[in-house]
């Protein structure tokens, strides 16, 4: 296979993850788009950082005008239409599939239906609330630094999940990239330290509790997608990675 060149993996990454145009990717064969798509996933921290920095910025810019409720949810829309909700279809459509009894293959199918059940629209809707009501609480200061270090943490965790289960067969974005080698969940921790820096903000007990609950949190959500589904999904990645964004902002505002 025809290896990517160095720098296209983190514009991939910011093509994956976001709607902003990257034109320089179209001269990519597609076999390196194909390797550079795997070596992209170590790039997702950052890429969320600045995803962060963006939602961080429009909170911190309309807390000037409006109450920090109003803020919160001119950043969210905001956030949104960058990233095109990719997260939060991931998250419904997760909770679809697993809210009731499916398995294997009738899982897979609920994941990839387009439509959206009672189990995603209630479990979205709880998640985006909870999302905004951790913001809210929270000093307008230690708010912005807990939106970024949030974005940057739930990607890692959707990296680290992807290092530890095997995606299962298909045709999403979980079964290109594969399963990421050690050395590349490595390299995603290292570029998601700057911008997690604002977890040094929080009180060491609540860092160190978001850390371990986030640690829990995955190995429980590995063992359960073996059992269920015999692996992982582009939106077992997804939800993985809007659930890491709620334990850093619920241990913010804690």
């Amino acid at each position: 296979m025809a290896r990517a060149p160095s720098w296209s993996p983190p514009l991939l990454a910011l093509q994956f993850l976001t709607r902003v145009p990257v034109p320089m990717l179209a001269r990519l064969s597609a076999e390196q788009a194909a390797d550079g798509l795997a070596r992209a996933m170590a790039w997702l921290p950052p890429v969320g950082s600045l995803v962060g920095l963006a939602t961080a910025g429009v909170f911190a810019g309309a807390g000037t005008v409006w109450p920090p409720v109003v803020a919160a949810v001119l950043a969210l829309m905001v956030e949104g239409v960058l990233t095109g909700a990719f997260h939060e279809d991931a998250f419904a459509d997760f909770c679809d599939a697993f809210g009731g009894t499916a398995h294997g293959e009738t899982a897979l199918r609920i994941m990839k239906d387009s439509r959206i059940g009672s189990y995603g629209t209630l479990g979205l809707g709880l998640a985006v609330a909870l999302r905004l009501a951790a913001i809210v609480v929270l000093p307008a200061g230690l708010a912005v630094a807990a939106i970024v270090a949030a974005a940057t943490m739930g990607r890692l965790c959707a990296v680290v999940l992807a290092g530890i289960v095997a995606p299962v067969r298909g045709d999403g974005m979980a079964v290109r990239a594969g399963k990421v080698p050690l050395g590349r969940v490595l390299l995603a921790v290292a570029l998601a330290v700057p911008g997690s820096v604002p977890l040094l903000l929080l009180r060491p007990v609540a860092m160190l509790a978001c850390l371990l609950v986030g640690a829990v949190f995955l190995l429980w959500l590995a063992g359960f997608l073996r059992r269920r589904i015999g692996g992982s999904t582009g939106d077992c990645l997804g939800f993985a990675a809007y659930v890491g964004q709620l334990v850093v902002l619920l241990a913010a505002a804690a």
